[in-house]
């Protein structure tokens, strides 16, 4: 496994939220954030002057609830929120009627009450079976199927979730949104994420001249791995000055 550098002092530090600063529960309001993570972020967003933002696919209030009091910069729901300052309000992208039709048609399909469920979020739909793994492809099938008349709704396949959002943001998005802006502006970006929607925001980093930082197993773009959640939190809780070597853009 390709350890990534310690945390510099140069970095813009993109993370992910659910299986990356805390363990995927049964149940997406079952999880918990330790106060040792809490601790942490709070002393990186005094090492690196404010760079440290939560990109996830959870709604932006239910991060700060559970970091609380910690107040960061936030993508939520891989960028159709976003909040760019701590003291910033949430900024929502519109949404269209598509989602509407989408849930009627989940509610009809006959997969719910079987250990499937439908998280509104507002902007985006996720459906879960992380109690009923066995349904998953008829998950995706139905949503598939779903919007074949609804170009402008994207499935994201995550870990025991489908999730349905307009196609026009995801974390790559967010990721350049946030580069755009002090104080992250000039910086050496890393993503680190553990399932397939980071992807996105992986590969923004690393086109950009930094890197990604996969948590866990599965194919990726990102150059450096973690084992799991708790070695996210060992990685940074480390305190060295050592400046990370970025890697070039592609060209």
């Amino acid at each position: 496994m390709n350890a990534p550098p310690p945390v510099s002092d140069d970095l813009a530090l993109f993370l992910d939220f659910d299986g990356t600063l805390v363990e995927i529960a049964r149940t997406p309001d079952a999880v918990e954030a330790e106060a040792r993570v809490i601790a942490c972020l709070e002393r990186l967003v005094d090492h690196l002057d404010g760079a440290v933002a939560i990109v996830s696919g959870r709604p932006i209030h239910e991060i700060d609830a559970h970091l609380a009091p910690l107040s960061l910069p936030c993508a939520g729901l891989h960028g159709l929120e976003t909040r760019l300052h701590p003291d910033a309000g949430i900024e929502r992208a519109p949404v269209g009627p598509e989602l509407e039709t989408l849930k009627a048609a989940l509610s009809g399909s006959g997969l719910l009450g079987r250990g499937v469920s439908i998280e509104d979020k507002g902007a985006a739909i996720a459906v879960h079976y992380r109690i009923a793994p066995d349904c998953e492809e008829a998950v995706f099938e139905v949503m598939r199927g779903a919007i074949v008349d609804l170009p402008d709704l994207h499935l994201v396949r995550g870990k025991m979730v489908v999730e349905a959002k307009p196609a026009y943001r995801d974390k790559g998005w967010a990721v350049a949104s946030f580069m755009d802006i002090d104080p992250f502006r000039g910086r050496t970006p890393v993503f680190v994420g553990d399932d397939v929607t980071d992807e996105d925001g992986i590969r923004v980093a690393e086109a950009i001249g930094g890197f990604g930082i996969k948590v866990g197993h599965g194919d990726s773009l990102a150059r450096f791995r973690l084992a799991d959640v708790e070695s996210v939190a060992d990685w940074l809780a480390l305190d060295l000055p050592a400046h990370a070597t970025a890697r070039k853009p592609q060209t």
